[in-house]
């Protein structure tokens, strides 16, 4: 971390604000303690409330199915090469029905968003990849969102295409664009000490399931 940590309770000088504000994110994250991210943005109480709030309602509160969610969030930490990110979410995408081979290829497939190579190779390695329909328009959707920020027609038309209602178009674009913030802060401030680490193998975090 490239700043010190903040307190991992509320100081006995905070304000009552300070001190709810503390609670609340205490509240989310229960029974867990305060995780590194928290006490990162507890630096700045307001802004960690903001964020609290935003990241519960993503996380806890959306219709969208979870293992999709996470494989999403999963592919924005891989493009945005944030460690943190995928040892965090990519076990998450596992338990949320994620088969290990098809987070094997959101960790390497090749970016289909323009500008950033061979795109219709690239397009091509997606359609043979194991993925199904839904997770292929979501990584399409996630790389150009991450990569390129205006995503194609195309794109946008496949999520309807595969059965995404407008509420869960919503809910991926807004948790692919909230993970995109993550994924900046953790790398740009060093959050957990992870940017000079490795990311985790899919082999690795199966292990870690069991």
């Amino acid at each position: 971390m490239r700043l010190p940590y903040a307190p991992s309770s509320p100081p006995d000088s905070a304000d009552p604000s300070t001190a709810e504000i503390y609670a609340r994110i205490a509240a989310r994250r229960n029974p867990r303690p305060l995780i590194p991210l928290d006490l990162s943005l507890l630096h700045s109480p307001p802004v960690a409330d903001g964020w609290n709030s935003f990241l519960g309602a993503i996380r806890t509160q959306t219709v969208v199915d979870q293992g999709l969610l996470e494989l999403a969030v999963s592919r924005v930490a891989v493009l945005t090469q944030a460690v943190y990110e995928w040892n965090a979410h990519a076990p998450l995408a596992l338990k949320g029905g994620i088969k290990p081979e098809e987070l094997h290829a959101v960790r390497t497939l090749k970016s289909t968003a323009p500008g950033q190579g061979d795109v219709s190779a690239a397009v091509e390695e997606l359609g043979q990849s194991p993925l199904t329909a839904r997770q292929r328009a979501i990584v399409r959707f996630a790389d150009e969102m991450t990569q390129t920020v205006k995503v194609a027609d195309e794109t946008f038309e496949q999520l309807k295409e595969v059965g995404f209602s407008d509420r869960e178009i919503v809910e991926l674009t807004t948790g692919i664009a909230c993970y995109n913030c993550v994924s900046r802060v953790l790398v740009a401030l060093d959050v957990g000490e992870n940017n000079a680490k490795e990311m985790k193998s899919v082999e690795e975090l199966v292990q870690g399931l069991k």
